[in-house]
């Protein structure tokens, strides 16, 4: 629609008699440049734009970042004493920093709460200020350092995170009284906000935390108390009980109680061992995953955990990732009987990523281009510095497994590789039982990068291409690209619909020429490969984790680590269940007996707490009768199946490794 020149947003919304409500509200209008504007704004000359609502994305962001300036103003009310940092929208909610005498207790979150409930039932107005220079803006923000510091530098913040800043001109948001017009409170920020507080119909405050100020452990800490705001009460309760199955689903927990894995103390935060059963889940994706590799033509190969720190200066770590690398290890140093150094020492480093050891394979002897494309695959062990605070789990570790491959191709070959590789990609992750996809394309960052405009062109158009003959969604993500090369990226929606990034692939043009790599072309010319690095899980120790929540533990059949328990109604049953396990385990099934004191109802709730695919009960009948009686997790049952139609059953369900959990409907067919 039109803004006539002079006339704010809001009246011409009015005036054109759109009178939209609830979640269809419109919040703020976007301009022909693509800014988002409040609906204050009144446009210099007739202006097009675009009615943004509450239920769009940018909407509920817009939402979300008022309820942080409510939030601001209930613990300033609260907290005489506190200082502001700042308070962006994030995924799904928003966070506000506070320099406070004492951390946040839930009952101060339940006055925050009804504080900020207060604050919005009384409709204060945002109003926009633009501040005279930066002189003023210091003056009128002298009693909160942190914006102050911003104010400072206000040219060199992210603006994805700091709302405080940018846009070119320094602006405060005044909530108003709407009765008296009177200021009631204001925060340096660049906007946009809803019309009033009574636009935020729904929010919750979920928990605070300490937090370094603008994420630098270097900084004072901080206290941080985040939330969550929708366009209506039906959204938030319906994000609330997302929230509440994701945490029935939470793979930490499922893995404490399915005795998959841990992370003892004594070994270090973000290092896990995996337990027999979660050993057996990971060994099946693992051999699935090699033999996939071997059918598409891939060579494996494995190299150390540690390496010289040369290695990590000729790849670019050194320069790019050091500060996420563990410290160096100095070794070889050789000392006199004096003391003095004879011979002097050199840094080793646990290895980032695999792909400088894969380069050194390939330069181990000529190339020819008959060679290529020649596809290096490795379960590849490497290690990362997270800071503690992002550790989470198995998603976010200090060391990990890499199914890491590097596939060295002519130029030539490129384009049909790239289309191969994502075909690849795709299979096996829908072996897995992953369907939903869409593709993000991360393109340079800037001020981290190495190699020419024209190779990282070429690079980026490559990927696109292939990207986009896949048929999927195409997502941009400016500036997310590694140093070395721009990268494709497969993100997967769970059973829940989260995002998870899965598989990567990455054009690089520049490895090879940091290490020199060379093939012989077919007119006897030295020609540098094209690289490409392509990590299909990302790590198993994520992917492990993704799979444990996008089945709530219970793991499809071929991968559960236990896939059938025999469950004797009394003790002399157990024989005849042990010849049904023998026959099983000739199949390769994961085949077992309860043979333990407990009643047999306890048997069965304790395996289907385990999340076990197959219940086999035999009584007195079934003894007779050569048969058994099907127990499944839903807890539908099948009695009386001859045990060689058990066994078959069982055994053709888990080697066609469905990923369905089986039913009693699966006998009936």
């Amino acid at each position: 629609m039109t803004v006539p020149a002079g006339t704010t947003a809001g009246t011409a919304i009015r005036d054109a008699g759109i009178q939209a409500k609830g979640p269809r509200a419109i919040v703020v209008v976007r301009d022909a440049e693509g800014q988002l504007r409040d609906l204050s704004w009144a446009p210099a000359a007739d202006a097009e734009v675009e009615l943004v609502t509450a239920d769009s994305a940018d909407g509920r962001s817009v939402i979300r970042h008022s309820c942080a300036h409510v939030l601001a103003q209930a613990v300033q009310q609260e907290f005489p004493e506190a200082n502001l940092g700042i308070g962006p929208p994030i995924k799904d909610g928003f966070y506000y920093d506070f320099q406070v005498e004492r951390p946040f207790t839930p009952d101060d979150l339940r006055a925050l709460e009804k504080r900020m409930k207060q604050i919005i039932k009384g409709a204060q107005r945002f109003s926009r200020r633009v501040l005279e220079s930066t002189d003023a803006a210091k003056a009128e923000l002298a009693a909160e350092p942190f914006k102050l510091e911003l104010v400072d530098i206000k040219s060199d913040v992210d603006t994805s995170e700091v709302m405080e800043v940018g846009g070119g001109e320094l602006t405060v948001y005044d909530n108003l009284d709407p009765r008296t017009g009177a200021t009631v409170w204001g925060d340096l920020c660049r906007g946009p906000h809803v019309p009033t507080t009574k636009h935020i119909p729904a929010f919750r405050l979920m928990r605070s935390a300490a937090a370094y100020w603008r994420g630098d452990q270097n900084n004072q800490q901080l206290q941080r108390v985040y939330g969550t705001a929708w366009e209506s009460a039906e959204a938030l309760d319906a994000y609330l009980e997302l929230l509440a199955e994701a945490e029935k689903r939470d793979h930490r927990k499922l893995g404490a109680e399915l005795d998959l894995f841990s992370f003892p103390d004594e070994i270090g935060s973000g290092l896990a061992v995996f337990h027999p059963r979660g050993g057996i889940i990971r060994q099946e994706m693992e051999n699935h995953s090699r033999a996939r590799h071997v059918e598409a033509g891939y060579d494996f190969v494995y190299s150390p955990h540690i390496a010289k720190g040369n290695l990590f200066q000729t790849s670019g770590h050194l320069d790019w990732y050091r500060d996420g690398m563990y410290p160096a290890m100095h070794l070889d140093e050789e000392l006199d009987a004096e003391g003095a150094v004879r011979k002097p020492g050199q840094d080793y480093f646990l290895k980032p990523m695999n792909c400088p050891f894969h380069d050194l394979i390939f330069r181990s002897r000529g190339r020819s281009y008959r060679e290529l494309p020649l596809r290096m695959f490795e379960f590849g062990s490497v290690y990362r510095y997270e800071k503690s605070g992002t550790i989470h789990g198995l998603t976010r570790v200090r060391g990990m497994t890499q199914d890491d491959a590097h596939i060295f191709c002519t130029p030539d070959q490129v384009q049909d590789e790239l289309k191969a590789l994502l075909g690849f990609v795709l299979n096996l992750l829908r072996d897995f039982g992953l369907d939903d996809f869409y593709l993000e394309l991360s393109t340079r960052n800037e001020e981290k990068y190495v190699g020419s405009d024209d190779i990282w062109a070429k690079a980026t158009e490559a990927l696109r291409v292939a990207a986009t003959d896949s048929g999927l969604e195409l997502v941009p993500d400016p500036g997310g690209a590694a140093f070395y090369g721009p990268k494709v990226s497969v993100q997967a929606r769970d059973a829940l619909g989260r995002t998870w990034q899965m598989s990567t692939i990455q054009l690089d043009f520049n490895l090879p020429e940091a290490f020199e790599l060379e093939y012989s072309a077919a007119d006897g010319t030295r020609q540098r490969p094209v690289m490409i690095h392509r990590a299909l899980f990302g790590s198993i120790e994520r992917f492990f984790a993704v799979l444990t929540e996008h089945y709530s533990g219970a793991f499809p059949a071929w991968l559960s680590p236990v896939q059938v328990v025999g469950i004797p109604i009394a003790q002399e049953h157990e024989e005849h269940l042990h010849e049904v396990r023998k026959a099983l385990r000739a199949k390769g099934v994961r085949a077992d007996v309860d043979a333990s004191d407990d009643r047999m109802q306890k048997k069965i709730r304790t395996h289907t707490t385990q999340k076990v695919p197959f219940m086999l009960l035999a009584g007195g009948a079934d003894v007779e009768a050569g048969a058994v009686s099907f127990r499944f997790r839903d807890g539908t049952q099948i009695n009386g199946v001859p045990v060689d139609q058990a066994v078959a059953t069982i055994a053709d369900w888990v080697s066609r490794r469905e990923n369905a959990s089986p039913t009693a409907e699966l006998l009936a067919t």
